[in-house]
């Protein structure tokens, strides 16, 4: 006879009897003691992991900073005598590696050093800020007056319009036949797109509070008085420029038409002109005109712990912004 009654389920690993009869009483206690015991291990395992990770970023961070603040300045004996060697290179501007600040630091040390019997200024930069290159220009002429150390500009392959009105401070400029040197003069670009507008049907809203507040906008037209007022301004800049050369190369230059248009020369047109006095490179500078061939180098360049330092300065700036903001928006 077959019983209608359905079958028990089956587990996947039932306790057979024998062994549930000698389970010791309160065993679901130690187990869940033992879980909880670990799951705290677990945490404090965890926690010192976290903070082993901190200490390790802490001081690699600490490290880092320290090389960038004590970053290699000369590493030849500087007692003894030698040619100070700065170099300016690419673009001169406030914040690169050839800033007044950064080129001036170097050379006050070079100037400060009795071992330096004069100090060289390798050259190879098509230019820059005006302002940048009259402050390296004025502090050159001081500490050339102060130290009674004479001071050389050596040209590679550029010499121009900012880096120029550096290179006349100097009591002589060598420069290679092929280099090139001059662009004495200031300009000032930007683009206008009031005809493209107005084909687009694109009307401009500009809203000042001075008449002249927006006029190197480049969506607005310029007036012919804003245009003169810039052209006033480029021509005063041009004048301190052509003085600082007339000063720097007195008699030497032979100026004509050319001389102060913008144009540039190679070294070898720019000795004839009286841009520029000799061929030479630094080696020759050291040896036969300063009389001393071991160049120690000055320059002051950004290492790699710097600028890892600048990019963790500016993601904690970033991020302290970012909360500022965010505490501001939130109630």
């Amino acid at each position: 006879m077959i019983d209608p009654s359905p079958p028990e389920p089956a587990t996947a690993f039932p306790t057979p009897p024998a062994a549930r009869a000698t389970e010791p009483p309160g065993w679901e206690r130690a187990a869940l003691e033992k879980l909880a015991f670990a799951a705290l291990e677990e945490q404090r395992t965890a926690r010192r992991w976290r903070t082993f990770v901190r200490l390790a970023w802490l001081v690699f961070f600490v490290g880092v900073a320290w090389f960038a603040l004590h970053r290699g300045g000369p590493s030849s004996d500087v007692s003894k005598p030698h040619t100070a060697l700065v170099e300016i290179t690419g673009e001169i501007s406030s914040g690169g590696e050839s800033s007044a600040e950064v080129v001036l630091t170097a050379v006050r040390a070079a100037f400060e050093d009795e071992g330096a019997m004069a100090v060289v200024l390798r050259i190879n930069s098509p230019g820059g800020s005006p302002v940048q290159a009259g402050i390296i220009n004025d502090e050159l002429r001081r500490l050339k007056a102060r130290y009674k150390k004479p001071v050389y500009a050596v040209v590679e392959e550029t010499c121009a319009s900012a880096a120029y009105y550096i290179a006349v401070s100097a009591d002589r400029i060598f420069v290679d036949k092929a280099s090139v040197v001059g662009s004495i003069g200031v300009l000032m670009d930007g683009f206008g797109f009031t005809g493209l507008m107005d084909k687009l049907g694109v009307e401009r809203r500009l809203m000042t509070a001075g008449v002249n507040k927006g006029f190197l906008d480049p969506f607005s037209p310029q007036s012919e008085r804003q245009r003169a007022f810039t052209q006033a301004m480029l021509d005063q800049i041009h004048k301190q420029f052509i003085d600082a050369v007339k000063l720097g190369r007195g008699k030497r230059l032979k100026e004509d038409a050319d001389t102060f248009s913008g144009l540039f020369w190679t070294g070898q047109q720019a000795i004839e002109l009286g841009l520029a006095d000799q061929l030479g490179n630094l080696d020759y500078v050291a040896r036969e005109i300063v009389k001393a061939e071991d160049i120690v180098d000055y320059t002051r360049r950004e290492n790699v712990a710097e600028r890892l330092v600048k990019r963790f300065g500016a993601s904690i700036g970033d991020g302290a912004v970012k909360a500022l903001r965010a505490s501001s928006v939130i109630r």
